[in-house]
Protein backbone atom coordinates (compact mmCIF):
# COMPACT_ATOMS: atom_id res chain seq x y z
CA UNK A 1 0.00 0.00 0.00
CA UNK A 2 1.63 3.10 -1.20
CA UNK A 3 1.16 6.50 0.71
CA UNK A 4 -0.74 9.25 -1.03
CA UNK A 5 0.99 12.47 -1.99
CA UNK A 6 -1.20 14.05 0.82
CA UNK A 7 -0.06 11.86 3.26
CA UNK A 8 4.05 11.91 1.86
CA UNK A 9 3.13 15.69 2.43
CA UNK A 10 1.42 15.06 6.31
CA UNK A 11 4.14 13.25 7.29
CA UNK A 12 7.15 15.58 6.13
CA UNK A 13 5.15 18.37 8.04
CA UNK A 14 5.62 16.08 10.88
CA UNK A 15 8.52 15.21 10.48
CA UNK A 16 9.70 19.15 10.39
CA UNK A 17 7.41 19.69 13.59
CA UNK A 18 9.70 16.73 15.32
CA UNK A 19 12.96 18.30 14.43
CA UNK A 20 11.92 21.70 14.98
CA UNK A 21 10.99 20.22 18.87
CA UNK A 22 14.41 18.53 19.04
CA UNK A 23 16.23 21.93 17.75
CA UNK A 24 14.12 23.62 20.49
CA UNK A 25 14.61 21.51 23.65
CA UNK A 26 18.95 21.15 22.49
CA UNK A 27 18.48 25.01 22.23
CA UNK A 28 16.93 25.26 25.85
CA UNK A 29 19.18 22.40 26.86
CA UNK A 30 22.65 24.56 26.13
CA UNK A 31 20.91 27.87 27.87
CA UNK A 32 20.31 26.15 31.02
CA UNK A 33 23.73 24.60 30.86
CA UNK A 34 25.53 27.83 30.16
CA UNK A 35 23.24 29.72 32.86
CA UNK A 36 24.60 27.15 35.21
CA UNK A 37 28.16 27.41 34.26
CA UNK A 38 27.66 31.33 34.11
CA UNK A 39 25.86 30.79 37.95
CA UNK A 40 28.93 28.29 39.75
CA UNK A 41 31.82 30.67 38.12
CA UNK A 42 29.20 33.81 39.30
CA UNK A 43 29.34 32.29 42.84
CA UNK A 44 32.98 31.07 42.91
CA UNK A 45 34.19 34.53 41.94
CA UNK A 46 32.05 36.10 45.02
CA UNK A 47 33.15 33.47 47.27
CA UNK A 48 37.01 34.42 46.32
CA UNK A 49 36.25 38.20 47.06
CA UNK A 50 34.82 37.50 50.31
CA UNK A 51 37.78 35.19 51.44
CA UNK A 52 40.02 38.11 50.14
CA UNK A 53 37.73 40.59 51.77
CA UNK A 54 38.23 38.48 55.33
CA UNK A 55 41.86 37.74 54.68
CA UNK A 56 42.42 41.65 54.64
CA UNK A 57 40.04 42.46 57.34
CA UNK A 58 42.84 39.27 59.60
CA UNK A 59 45.25 41.13 58.72
CA UNK A 60 44.80 44.76 59.34
CA UNK A 61 42.85 43.31 63.05
CA UNK A 62 45.83 41.08 63.36
CA UNK A 63 48.32 44.23 62.77
CA UNK A 64 46.78 46.73 64.76
CA UNK A 65 48.29 47.54 68.27
CA UNK A 66 45.91 47.05 71.88
CA UNK A 67 48.06 48.21 74.23
CA UNK A 68 47.06 46.73 77.81
CA UNK A 69 48.62 48.51 81.00
CA UNK A 70 49.84 47.09 83.98
CA UNK A 71 50.21 49.65 87.52
CA UNK A 72 53.79 48.93 88.76
CA UNK A 73 55.52 49.97 92.03
CA UNK A 74 52.70 51.06 93.57
CA UNK A 75 51.46 53.70 90.63
CA UNK A 76 55.24 54.77 90.47
CA UNK A 77 55.25 53.47 86.65
CA UNK A 78 52.53 52.19 83.87
CA UNK A 79 53.89 49.22 81.87
CA UNK A 80 52.85 48.92 78.60
CA UNK A 81 52.24 45.55 76.57
CA UNK A 82 50.24 44.12 73.77
CA UNK A 83 49.42 39.99 73.37
CA UNK A 84 49.77 39.72 70.19
CA UNK A 85 53.15 42.05 69.30
CA UNK A 86 56.72 42.51 70.69
CA UNK A 87 57.19 46.08 71.55
CA UNK A 88 60.63 47.21 70.09
CA UNK A 89 60.37 50.83 71.01
CA UNK A 90 58.27 53.59 72.91
CA UNK A 91 58.33 57.39 72.43
CA UNK A 92 56.12 59.63 75.04
CA UNK A 93 55.47 62.89 74.48
CA UNK A 94 53.69 65.50 76.56
CA UNK A 95 51.98 69.08 76.64
CA UNK A 96 54.72 71.50 75.85
CA UNK A 97 52.89 73.69 78.98
CA UNK A 98 53.42 71.22 81.44
CA UNK A 99 57.35 71.61 80.31
CA UNK A 100 58.09 67.88 80.41
CA UNK A 101 60.74 66.48 77.42
CA UNK A 102 59.96 63.76 75.25
CA UNK A 103 60.87 60.69 77.17
CA UNK A 104 62.10 57.61 74.87
CA UNK A 105 62.84 54.62 77.83
CA UNK A 106 65.83 52.21 76.91
CA UNK A 107 64.11 49.71 79.25
CA UNK A 108 60.45 48.44 79.47
CA UNK A 109 58.08 50.33 77.78
CA UNK A 110 56.49 52.15 80.74
CA UNK A 111 55.64 55.90 81.83
CA UNK A 112 57.07 56.94 84.98
CA UNK A 113 55.90 58.71 87.49
CA UNK A 114 59.29 60.74 87.68
CA UNK A 115 58.97 62.26 84.54
CA UNK A 116 55.78 64.13 85.25
CA UNK A 117 55.40 64.48 89.21
CA UNK A 118 57.14 67.52 90.37
CA UNK A 119 55.08 69.46 87.31
CA UNK A 120 51.97 68.37 88.35
CA UNK A 121 52.50 68.42 91.96
CA UNK A 122 53.51 72.29 91.27
CA UNK A 123 50.33 72.96 89.08
CA UNK A 124 48.06 71.27 91.89
CA UNK A 125 49.70 72.49 94.84
CA UNK A 126 47.41 74.84 96.88
CA UNK A 127 44.53 72.61 96.07
CA UNK A 128 43.37 69.54 97.82
CA UNK A 129 45.56 66.71 97.94
CA UNK A 130 43.38 64.33 96.70
CA UNK A 131 42.77 65.14 93.25
CA UNK A 132 42.55 62.83 89.77
CA UNK A 133 43.33 63.94 86.37
CA UNK A 134 44.01 63.09 83.12
CA UNK A 135 47.18 63.95 81.23
CA UNK A 136 47.11 63.72 77.37
CA UNK A 137 50.59 61.82 76.42
CA UNK A 138 51.21 61.19 72.60
CA UNK A 139 52.91 57.67 71.94
CA UNK A 140 54.73 56.16 69.44
CA UNK A 141 55.24 52.65 69.14
CA UNK A 142 57.51 50.61 67.20
CA UNK A 143 56.74 46.87 67.06
CA UNK A 144 56.96 43.32 65.18
CA UNK A 145 53.93 42.34 63.79
CA UNK A 146 54.95 39.35 61.82
CA UNK A 147 58.44 39.45 59.77
CA UNK A 148 57.28 43.43 59.45
CA UNK A 149 58.01 46.26 61.60
CA UNK A 150 55.49 48.43 62.22
CA UNK A 151 54.52 52.29 63.70
CA UNK A 152 51.96 53.28 65.51
CA UNK A 153 50.73 56.58 66.99
CA UNK A 154 48.00 57.15 69.22
CA UNK A 155 46.83 59.89 72.09
CA UNK A 156 46.18 57.94 75.33
CA UNK A 157 44.84 60.33 78.61
CA UNK A 158 47.01 59.12 81.37
CA UNK A 159 44.91 59.11 84.50
CA UNK A 160 46.86 60.46 87.48
CA UNK A 161 46.18 60.54 90.75
CA UNK A 162 47.30 62.89 93.85
CA UNK A 163 47.17 62.06 97.19
CA UNK A 164 48.32 63.77 101.01
CA UNK A 165 51.36 61.76 102.97
CA UNK A 166 51.70 62.48 106.79
CA UNK A 167 54.56 64.33 106.99
CA UNK A 168 55.76 63.42 104.14
CA UNK A 169 53.80 66.11 101.31
CA UNK A 170 52.19 65.16 98.63
CA UNK A 171 52.64 62.60 96.07
CA UNK A 172 51.60 61.41 92.40
CA UNK A 173 50.43 58.20 91.29
CA UNK A 174 49.28 56.76 87.86
CA UNK A 175 46.29 54.81 87.56
CA UNK A 176 45.98 53.64 84.14
CA UNK A 177 46.03 54.94 80.46
CA UNK A 178 43.16 55.20 78.09
CA UNK A 179 42.79 55.50 74.61
CA UNK A 180 42.26 58.76 73.50
CA UNK A 181 42.32 58.47 69.77
CA UNK A 182 44.64 56.48 66.96
CA UNK A 183 46.98 59.19 65.06
CA UNK A 184 47.69 62.63 66.78
CA UNK A 185 50.65 64.82 66.91
CA UNK A 186 52.25 66.64 69.49
CA UNK A 187 50.43 69.94 68.27
CA UNK A 188 46.77 67.86 69.69
CA UNK A 189 48.37 67.28 73.04
CA UNK A 190 48.17 71.05 74.32
CA UNK A 191 44.63 71.17 72.59
CA UNK A 192 43.33 68.63 74.95
CA UNK A 193 45.13 69.24 77.93
CA UNK A 194 42.75 70.41 80.76
CA UNK A 195 44.74 71.88 83.41
CA UNK A 196 44.54 71.05 86.66
CA UNK A 197 42.83 73.75 88.51
CA UNK A 198 43.58 74.62 92.22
Amino acid sequence: MSDTPAQRREAAATRRRWITLAEFVAVAGLVITGLGLWTSWSDRRADQADKAATSAADARKDARLDITVTVREDGRSLLLADARHDIQDVRFAFPASLGVASQHPAGDPAIATDWIAAPLLRLTDGGADEQVGRLPVLTTIRYWNGDAVRTATAIYDLIWRTEGRFLKGRALRLEGLRLHRRGGTVADLDRLWDRPRR
